[in-house]
């Protein structure tokens, strides 16, 4: 598969994505893609660490290297990619005007590759679930850095190919620092597997991971309720 035939089909599935006739949709989506919308997940996944670990220093690991995974991405990315590839976005595009729709006067600044929205999403989606090791939990947190990256192409301020370049940067950033985790972990802990119908095999309360995703469903309620709102 040559390079313009890639080109067709990013710009195809683009047109495919971009925009719908619903207002509750369109409203629906553009909360979901606000980072503040997800302030109480964070919240509760920071609760989860310090509930679960039995000391400030595991605490402050987790942490650290969160932080160091989403600094990473955002700073490879906004400090380097973006600036050298410098791709317009589609609704900055001369070619795709009038194609792109700008849901509800919905735009973004800067350049189109990679999408950090989804690096930054996946980045927290792969590191937590192989911190906790639940299958729910994994599950909702896929659901939930699915649906953050499929807002880009639906808004017009990214291309499909710069959300999936995004899921691997993501991804790969969230596999280094979680190694990066393990190594130091296991330097001043031995307790990395836990039998007990209450906790997970890393240690982590069924009880506390139910918080977190109460918390997450409540976000998407919430995100309805505004939608609603704004129609």
């Amino acid at each position: 598969m040559n390079l313009d035939v890639l080109r067709e089909l990013d710009r195809a599935l683009l047109l495919a994505f971009n925009g719908s006739d619903n207002l509750f949709i369109d409203y629906f989506l553009i909360t979901l893609t606000n980072a503040y919308t997800w302030i109480p997940l964070y919240a509760s996944l920071l609760y989860l660490v310090i509930k679960n670990n039995e000391n400030w220093q595991k605490i402050m690991l987790i942490i650290g290297v969160v932080v160091l995974g989403l600094i990473l991405v955002n700073g490879i990315n906004l400090g380097i990619v973006k600036p050298y590839i410098a791709r317009p976005r589609p609704l900055n595009n001369p070619s795709l005007y009038g194609l792109v729709e700008s849901v509800q006067g919905y735009r973004a600044d800067g350049f189109s590759f990679f999408s950090s929205h989804t690096a930054n999403a996946f980045v927290l989606m792969v590191f937590f679930s192989l911190l906790v090791r639940d299958r729910l939990f994994t599950i909702s947190m896929v659901v939930w850095s699915l649906v953050v990256s499929f807002t880009r192409p639906y808004l017009g301020v990214h291309y499909p190919s710069d959300v999936f370049v995004g899921m691997m940067f993501g991804s790969g950033i969230a596999l280094i620092i979680y190694y990066l985790y393990h190594r130091i972990y296991i330097h001043f802990s031995d307790k990395l597997h836990y039998i007990s119908s209450r906790y997970t095999r890393t240690g982590y309360s069924f009880a506390d991971i139910d918080f977190v995703l109460c918390v997450l469903v409540l976000s998407f309620i919430y995100a309805a309720f505004r939608a609603v709102l704004s129609i």
